[in-house]
């Protein structure tokens, strides 16, 4: 009996849930990350550039290539590891290297990112960091730490996964470029599930600016909605007083409309993006399961004080643009009904006007008719003198009288025959 035949897409489909596995982390370590990102339009951008430039990197240590078509790796570069991913608008690059450096968040470990290499990539920094994974030792440390590399008024810290480790950041730009992030792991917590910390943490931050692109776009927007907007208000506010004519203002609308769909088109992926990227935040967040250390605000707390207000910001600028969408729908269906009811009563208008000029020209016609019995009959009145003349002086009778006796026949039978002609046309 021969084996059920597989569906072409089963193993691929299977094998892409174990794709970015996590990686195996023991303290003390280092991990460098580096997001990058196309400017514009990076949605569509070619993902031959990601990996020419992922390929320039691992040829600079000898490191074997990854798979054609790849959008993960995960390789030995040097003394490094190297952790690459490539996503919808961005690519990710973290380096793990065992043990710390001497100088707590040194500028140098991002070294391992060559200059010149740098230079070439095929795109911008998005976001970078610097993450230090050192052993447990005591709250007073860990606290020491934080006053000495962190703002105290930014910095959120947490007890994450049933104090297994604890993590603290500021979100903010260091004078080298670069974010940084501290974790702490307990002595009973294990390589992968440190790993997953690490991996977690860089999806907190990559994530969350990537939906701060959304509050720029929201912001951008403002200026531009508020003039569409009030003239798309002035528009329906004409509706009832009705200034313009129906078929302008149909026009003006028109415009409006035009204008606000291209807005809509030019901001609804960076929209969708960004409500997609602030569920994945809260997600990232809500996994770690933090408790609170010393009193400090946790990750969900920095993120309800910082990041929700301006991911409120675009999700108020999509709701808005999508009411004032449907305003211009509703003002359009009135203003087509309008233009509808002033041209069936101008079609009423005309037919009117086109009845009247009927009646006219049947009365033209009649008019014409009696001219036209009374010309030809004239002619034929003549005619028959002409004929008649020689036997009117045969008979001695005058030719007045003649001309009388077959005035009325003749006109009788020319009446007749117009008549005739007439019917036999209608």
């Amino acid at each position: 009996m021969s084996p059920i035949k597989d569906h072409p897409l089963r193993y691929e489909l299977a094998n892409e849930l174990h794709a970015r596995p996590f990686p195996v982390l023991s303290a003390p370590a280092t991990a460098v990350y580096l997001a990058i990102k196309r400017e514009d339009d990076a949605a569509r951008r070619t993902p031959e550039a990601d990996m020419v430039h992922l390929i320039d990197l691992l040829d600079r240590h000898g490191a074997a290539h990854p798979q054609p078509g790849a959008t993960h790796y995960f390789g030995q570069i040097g003394r490094h590891q190297l952790k690459w991913e490539r996503h919808t608008e961005f690519v990710t690059y973290t380096v793990f290297t065992e043990g710390l450096s001497t100088r707590p968040f040194d500028p140098v470990d991002f070294d391992v990112f060559p200059a010149d290499w740098l230079d070439l990539a095929p795109g911008a920094r998005i976001t970078s960091a610097l993450i230090r994974l050192s052993p447990w030792q005591s709250d007073e440390a860990f606290s020491e730490l934080l006053r000495e590399c962190f703002v105290e008024e930014s910095v959120a810290v947490a007890r994450v996964l049933d104090n297994a480790a604890i993590l603290a950041g500021d979100f903010r730009i260091d004078p080298a470029g670069h974010l940084r992030f501290a974790v702490s792991v307990m002595p009973q917590t294990g390589a992968r599930r440190t790993g997953r910390i690490i991996q977690r943490l860089c999806e907190i931050e990559t994530y969350k600016t990537m939906s701060m692109l959304g509050f720029a776009r929201a912001r951008a927007l403002a200026p531009e909605m508020g003039r569409i907007d009030e003239r798309l208000g002035d528009l329906i506010g004409g509706l009832t007083g009705g200034a313009d004519p129906a078929e302008q203002a149909l026009e003006h609308l028109l415009n409006v409309t035009a204008e606000l769909e291209a807005l809509v088109a030019r901001s609804s992926f960076r929209m969708t993006a960004t409500m997609a990227y602030d569920k994945i935040v809260n997600q990232r967040i809500e996994v770690l399961c933090e408790e609170r250390f010393e009193g400090r605000q946790t990750f969900a707390e920095f993120m309800m004080r910082r990041f929700q207000p301006a991911m409120r910001t675009v999700r108020s600028t999509a709701a808005r643009l999508s009411a004032m969408a449907e305003r211009a729908t509703r003002a359009g269906h009135l203003l087509r009904t309008r233009v509808d009811v002033e041209r069936s009563a101008q079609n009423q208008e005309l037919l009117v006007s086109m009845d009247r000029r009927a009646d006219l020209q049947l009365r033209l016609q009649k008019t014409v008719e009696g001219l036209s019995v009374v010309a030809i009959s004239y002619y034929a009145v003549s005619l028959a003198g002409y004929l008649l003349y020689p036997l009117s002086q045969a008979a001695g009778i005058s030719k007045g009288l003649m001309l009388a006796g077959v005035t009325l026949p003749v006109v009788a039978g020319v009446w007749w025959m117009v008549r005739r002609i007439r019917k036999s046309v209608h």
